[in-house]
């Protein structure tokens, strides 16, 4: 059996700082991911390899770097990725215990480099938040308010806020002008707990809506623990944008992707990059799981961008990897691609639609049965999120929140993240 090589822990964070493609694995399963991991860790587990690596790592020349947590599985693991034609796997010298004694920030929970970005982006800037009892309040004196759920439609119809809408992020710079066309209506942005609370509403100040616009401080977990009762089953969701509506959020969230650094891309260009060996090129359509279903360009997979930007260790584990995210209107993908620019990732929305491109990306608006994307096995050992269901300990929802607020300092500490907030 081949001798595998190893890697330190100085050979992954320079990897990390100098924004080389690297993919550093956890084989572990995912409960037990979620106990201690390096910020960008990916979760794959041992059993998962054979069924989802080609598709979350799909260039076999990638630098992949695998551990444990000296429980045996990053070695089998390394040599199943071998013999898969992966050429650059290395195991982490000393596993996560290595990485911890040589001073590395050990991180809880899932989805980590996006949470802790929502977090540094609230303590940037300042985005505006009313608290549950606030909220409340505003119902129940028939305000001029919306509700907009910024969570996939299937989280919303499990707890939502009442009168709540479920507007899955990334669509909420495009249906927020329709949901709330007087400029004096308050929107109200809610998640299950607050990542993509902070992350929706500063997407509509971003893009200049003229609304005033909060986040509901810590979402549902916030309103069940001021003892508020949540809706079950809702299904509420958003209208269709006129065309007039669609041309100006397409045109603010142009401006928001042009100061973060956005790049364009064509057609000739995406064929140069899959012509590349050495380097991995991500290909996301970022509109609605039914819009992809209906239909897409070859070669992109559904990611719909609210849960892309919340979930990019899931959707792109090779930190450092080129991104190129496409729609039909000009709103979903440049909004997402403004915030994955910002957490550091190279990305580029496809331009240049065509007519015959359009018609294969055909839109179902009317849709009413959101499709669910799940990994190619069903998920063993999984990691019961404390913000899901209605039924989660109080002490668990407020230690979550707790860790969430402290999730600034460590990145600061960690040093490795190379995000930016505009």
């Amino acid at each position: 059996m081949k001798t595998l090589r190893l890697k330190t822990f100085e050979d992954v964070r320079q990897a990390l700082l100098a924004k080389h493609e690297i993919a550093l694995i956890d084989v572990r399963h995912e409960a037990e991911f979620a106990q201690a991991h390096p910020l960008f860790a990916a979760n794959l587990a041992l059993e998962h390899i054979e069924f989802d690596a080609r598709r979350r790592i799909p260039r076999l020349a990638t630098p992949i770097v695998v551990y444990d947590q000296g429980e045996g599985r990053a070695t089998r693991a390394a040599h199943q990725l071998l013999q898969m034609g992966y050429t650059d796997v290395a195991l982490l010298d000393g596993g996560l215990d290595g990485w911890r004694n040589a001073g590395g920030e050990i991180f809880i929970d899932v989805n980590v480099p996006s949470k802790a970005f929502g977090e540094l982006v609230e303590s940037v800037r300042h985005t505006p938040s009313l608290s549950a009892e606030e909220v409340k309040a505003q119902l129940d004196a028939q305000a001029k308010m919306v509700v907009l759920d910024a969570r996939r439609f299937d989280e919303y119809q499990t707890m939502s806020i009442p009168t709540g809408i479920s507007v899955p992020g990334a669509e909420l710079v495009l249906r927020a002008r329709a949901l709330a066309p007087d400029p004096e209506t308050l929107i109200i942005v809610n998640c299950a707990g607050r990542t993509r609370s902070i992350m929706g509403t500063q997407s509509l100040v971003n893009a200049g809506i003229p609304n005033p616009v909060a986040a509901l401080r810590n979402g549902t977990i916030g309103w069940k623990l001021a003892g508020l009762a949540l809706d079950q089953g809702a299904s509420r969701r958003f209208a269709v944008v006129s065309v007039a509506q669609r041309r100006e959020a397409a045109q603010a969230a142009r401006t928001v992707a042009d100061r973060a650094g956005v790049k364009r891309a064509d057609h000739n260009q995406l064929s140069l990059f899959s012509a590349e060996t050495g380097r991995t090129t991500y290909r996301f359509d970022v509109r609605t799981p039914e819009e992809f279903v209906a239909g897409h360009l070859p070669g992109f997979s559904s990611a719909p961008g609210g849960q892309l930007v919340q979930e990019t260790d899931v959707s792109m584990p090779v930190r450092g990897a080129r991104v190129v995210l496409a729609d039909h209107d000009g709103v979903r993908a440049n909004m997402t691609a403004s915030w994955l620019a910002q957490m550091g990732w190279e990305v580029s929305v496809l331009e240049e639609i065509s007519a015959d491109d359009r018609v294969q990306m055909c839109s179902t608006e009317g849709a009413t049965s959101p499709s669910e994307t799940r990994p190619a096995v069903p998920r063993t050992n999984r990691y019961v999120r404390p913000y899901e269901g209605t039924d989660n300990p109080h002490e668990a929802m407020q230690a979550y929140l707790d860790w969430e607020y402290g999730l600034v300092d460590q990145l600061a500490r960690d040093g490795t993240h190379g995000f930016k907030v505009l």
